[in-house]
């Protein structure tokens, strides 16, 4: 079960650390290396996301707008926005996502490589949390 203070490493460099979870609110801070490729298009059903970036810069492709955020700046992708996000080099953002429901959970057993065992079956577990985006 995932715990407040779980850290995730990913190979490409990337972190993300849970800090906060209750029902209200999962709050983590992730530390992009910027050598890691976007996330595929997605969006989250029934949650919104605020994000502030407090070091280096983000890049964000909300709706298929592009943007940079660097140090100090925030910025909220509300629930059912298409969106993507990665480091524009080396960055670290401090990440809310409200209501949490299960997404914890999800970020716990995608750094266990559990979709890799049946993608399908993964995404239909946390279809209330993550959908890929058609197309």
């Amino acid at each position: 079960m995932a715990e407040e203070g779980q850290l995730f490493e990913a190979p490409d460099g990337n972190t993300l650390r849970l800090v906060r979870i209750t029902e209200e609110l999962l709050e983590m801070e992730a530390t992009y290396s910027g050598d890691g490729a976007l996330p595929p298009p997605h969006f989250h059903p029934s949650q919104d996301e605020r994000f502030e970036v407090l070091e280096g810069a983000v890049h964000v492709v909300v709706e298929g707008h592009e943007r940079r955020h660097g140090a100090g700046e925030t910025f909220d992708i509300p629930a059912g926005t298409v969106h993507q996000m990665g480091g524009d080099g080396p960055a670290r953002v401090k990440w809310e996502v409200r209501p949490a429901l299960q997404t914890a959970r999800f970020f716990e057993e995608l750094h266990e490589g559990v979709p890799m065992q049946d993608p399908a079956a993964f995404l239909d577990r946390y279809a209330a949390e993550f959908r890929l985006a058609a197309g």
